[in-house]
């Protein structure tokens, strides 16, 4: 199916590809499906991705993968809003993505570890919450990270 963007102009996704938030995500509740858009040179593996909404030709989150920021990422959320993604969860394919602020200072760059996407694979039905874990921020601090692991990268 061809979806129009704004950032990205028109663009083909399979259906399969397609993610539905019941609960819409914070700040959008109005907004229900989603799909994940990256550099196919670059493939998924990218650091940089974007939920790009359906309904809203103009609503593209950038998120990233928070391991690679922080590599123990491990939420607490409550069973019963984790459940709402499909039967045996404790088995499914789960892709858990943070969403990313970047201000016109690449340097101030954050992601927020406290409100993460949790994506059922299997299902391709997602979910944002609020995580239990009283040391993750909702800005955290990520350009110094980004650029020592992009060194690494490039040894």
């Amino acid at each position: 199916m061809k979806i129009q963007t704004k950032w990205f102009g028109e663009i083909e996704i399979d259906k399969d590809k397609v993610i539905t938030f019941d609960r819409g995500i914070i700040g959008f509740d109005e907004f229900k499906q989603f799909t994940i858009v990256y550099d196919a040179q670059k493939d998924a593996q990218s650091s940089t991705m974007w939920l790009q909404s359906l309904d809203e030709v103009s609503l593209a989150l950038p998120v990233i993968k928070p391991e690679l920021i922080f590599e123990h990422y491990d939420p607490i959320v409550e069973d019963e809003l984790i459940n709402s993604l499909g039967e045996n969860i404790k088995d499914a394919e789960l892709l858990v993505l943070v969403t990313l602020t970047v201000t016109q200072d690449i340097k101030e760059m954050t992601c927020n570890l406290k409100a993460p996407i949790i994506i059922n694979v299997d299902t391709m039905k997602g979910i944002q919450l609020i995580a239990d874990n009283d040391d993750y921020m909702v800005r955290y601090p990520i350009y110094n990270i980004l650029e020592q692991n992009s060194r690494k990268d490039g040894d």
